[in-house]
């Protein structure tokens, strides 16, 4: 990608010099792609570089490989909503998610669907019931496309399609009631709507940020610092609260 003119999803903002910054943003087909904004910390710059902002970004490079420049500017402003403690955390976990797993230049058409979705639920919905199992799908797709998807159609220890109520940390596939038993208390639980287009209950929903969680640190997290983690635990316990 030596130039490129997209649509992009800001995902992640790291100052870099005095005045620049390496902006990570999710485009429609190119996937993450990185550039060097200069002036990015200025005045008319900081509102337009906030994450899970949409920008048309210009993106310029004299080699394959090397960091292009970029220059952004705003689409789409989701800045109102940082002052709102709840969606805040969501759309910085989302896009802090984002920016850390993918790959760079690699497409995933899907997934800048669903975070473009998620990211106008979670400003539009009237209640965070209306996004939360909305991130869990995402992240459970996110998982999925880097080739860590769960296997939840029938039970791994029988082969059987129904009764299915918990996940195997070890095989992340699901495991039916009768086969579980024994150990259950080392299972994960299956809620529902991870499997059919169901309107989720509070419980399952956090059910399912503890299976996508687990599994998101597990294959992304364990062995790095948990900064991008320490996030989606600020958001959950938000959600708790507002449940609570």
């Amino acid at each position: 990608m030596a130039n490129l003119r997209t649509s992009a999803i800001i995902c992640s903002v790291r100052s870099h010099g005095e005045h620049g910054a390496v902006v990570r943003s999710l485009t429609p087909e190119n996937g993450l792609v990185a550039g060097y904004v200069r002036g990015a910390r200025s005045r008319a710059m900081r509102p337009v570089l906030i994450p899970s902002n949409i920008v048309q970004a210009d993106y310029r490079a004299r080699t394959e490989g090397q960091l292009a420049s970029m220059t952004a500017e705003l689409e789409q402003s989701r800045g109102p909503y940082l002052g709102e403690p709840l969606a805040s955390a969501a759309l910085d976990w989302a896009t802090a998610l984002t920016a850390a797993v993918l790959p760079e230049e690699h497409s995933y058409p899907q997934l800048h669907l669903a975070l473009s979705a998620l990211l106008d639920a979670i400003c539009g919905a009237p209640s965070a019931k209306g996004w939360a199992a909305a991130l869990v799908r995402y992240e459970l797709l996110l998982l999925s496309e880097l080739g860590f998807g769960l296997s939840l159609d029938k039970c791994v220890v029988t082969g059987g399609l129904e009764d299915l109520v918990y996940i195997s940390p070890k095989s992340a596939a699901a495991v039916s009631s009768a086969a579980g038993r024994v150990h259950k208390t080392k299972l994960l639980p299956l809620p529902p709507f991870l499997k059919e287009p169901d309107s989720p209950d509070w419980d399952d929903i956090f059910d399912g940020l503890k299976v996508t969680g687990f599994f998101l640190n597990r294959h992304f997290f364990e062995d790095r610092r948990n900064d991008v983690m320490a996030s989606r635990t600020v958001l959950v316990d938000r959600l708790k609260r507002v449940v609570a």
